[in-house]
């Protein structure tokens, strides 16, 4: 599995929820700093950021991926729209969840989301609707 933190830098403990959650080791962590210009639009800087990933072709379609996304929502989304395109499904993602009332602050994961499981199943519904 690749995993793609867009995130602040995952802690071990951090790396250890997910191999627990994913049953699996990352074979490779890539950390990548996310800073947008916000007087830019955000597709044209995700779509950089991504192609500086050096990720093959193959590998975005072949490859086990997983998905840390930055924490600026309109980051989120677009990147999301990016990975989707070039893997031609939703990669799961990771979501941390602050800690109560640690000081400093400190987050830890709270799920794995499986946003593909996701879609399908709003499809389906959207199917039984009609």
């Amino acid at each position: 599995m690749i995993l793609l933190n867009f995130s602040h830098p995952l802690s071990d403990a951090q790396r250890a929820q997910i191999e627990d959650l994913t049953g699996q080791t990352p074979a490779r962590v890539v950390e990548i700093h996310v800073h947008f210009d916000q007087g830019l639009p955000f597709v044209e800087q995700v779509r950089a950021l991504v192609d500086g990933l050096d990720l093959a072709p193959d590998e975005w379609q072949t490859a086990p991926i997983l998905v840390v996304p930055p924490a600026l929502s309109a980051i989120a989304v677009a990147l999301l729209a990016e990975l989707h395109g070039r893997m031609g499904y939703f990669p799961p993602v990771v979501r941390l969840q602050p800690v109560s009332e640690a000081l400093p602050p400190r987050y830890h994961v709270a799920e794995i989301i499986n946003l593909q499981a996701a879609r399908d199943a709003a499809r389906a519904r959207r199917q039984s609707l009609t």
